[in-house]
């Protein structure tokens, strides 16, 4: 609403002495005049009771704008100052309870004299999670800066006329077959599986990821040596060989479509035989080449190795 628009509205509302001096006035649109609603009938105006309640005519003619401001509510006054919610996002990275590795809504609450749910709304605003944990690890390779460029820049910028292939082996799939049957899924209870399996065999399967379409061309062995893959390389000179950083396959794209492999077919699957595992494998690639999908790099590796450093940094006493 202009304000030309809401001055014409505020002109023309008149004041009368109901709600104590008090008459509502409304957000949408400039009506072209208001008149009071009396009967249950409109005349000649706008309904004012189904205007929006948010201020009063008086405090906008007398201030403007700033006058249809909500005024302090009465309540009970707050509690927790500044302070204490610093004390809390300082207290949770920093410190330690004596008696557990990681601090918990109710031992924080306990320490700070703070309900449980205030901790937990801090925590939550803050982006703290004590109860999560996440496994890491840098590379040792002298040459990983060198490594991790020349093989995110093949994925973000592939040369002409080539093939971009990201190849790798995920080894000893287990063939796991539960030791009682799978109890399935009802409502209000999850599938249940029994913790402990009989293991009838494994298989290693050989994929290669073709960038930029996300097919994938893939081979199961049950015994597999490097001598015989060096050999393959050698007899054809064709494929040139980029290798990783040590210690940092997850900079190969296809790792990540083993994850996929892993979640979707691996992890929850029942296979009595070596055989049985190793059909389903082929089955699920199958499926997966039908309709594939190429995964993304979004940044370069400098970009990455920023973050890594600026991490490393603000962890001052790790060591890295």
């Amino acid at each position: 609403m202009s304000t030309h628009c809401i001055n014409d509205l505020a002109a023309e509302i008149p004041l009368s002495p109901a709600r104590g001096g008090k008459q509502l006035w409304a957000r949408g649109r400039c009506p072209s005049r208001v008149a009071p609603r009396r009967g249950g009938e409109h005349r000649g105006g706008v309904d004012l009771a189904s205007l929006a309640a948010s201020a009063s005519a008086e405090g906008f003619l007398e201030h403007g704008l700033d006058g249809v401001c909500d005024e302090p509510r009465p309540g009970v006054p707050r509690k927790i100052t500044d302070a204490d919610v610093e004390r809390v996002i300082v207290r949770t990275p920093e410190e330690r309870p004596k008696d557990v590795t990681h601090w918990s809504t109710r031992s924080m609450a306990a320490a700070t004299g703070m309900a449980q749910s205030t901790v937990s709304r801090i925590w939550w605003a803050s982006a703290l999670a004590p109860h999560r944990s996440q496994t890491f690890k840098l590379s040792t390779d002298p040459f990983s800066i060198d490594k991790a460029r020349d093989v995110v820049g093949l994925c973000l910028d592939p040369p002409e006329k080539a093939l971009v292939l990201c190849v790798h082996e995920k080894s000893q799939i287990q063939a796991l077959d539960r030791s009682q049957p799978v109890l399935p899924m009802m409502p209000g209870v999850p599938e249940r599986r029994s913790h402990d399996y009989v293991r009838a065999g494994t298989t290693t399967l050989f994929a290669a990821l073709e960038v930029a379409t996300g097919k994938v061309i893939g081979s199961q062995h049950r015994r597999h040596h490097a001598s015989e893959f060096k050999k393959w390389l050698l007899a054809h000179p064709r494929f040139h060989l980029h290798s990783t950083p040590t210690s940092a396959s997850w900079i190969n794209l296809v790792e990540r479509w083993f994850a996929e492999l892993t979640q979707k077919k691996l992890k929850r699957g029942v296979h009595q035989s070596v055989q049985a595992l190793e059909r389903d494998i082929r089955a699920w690639l199958a499926d997966w080449n039908e309709q594939p999908r190429p995964f993304i790099w979004t940044e370069t590796a400098d970009e990455t190795l920023d973050k890594v450093a600026a991490y490393c940094h603000r962890i001052s006493d790790s060591g890295h």
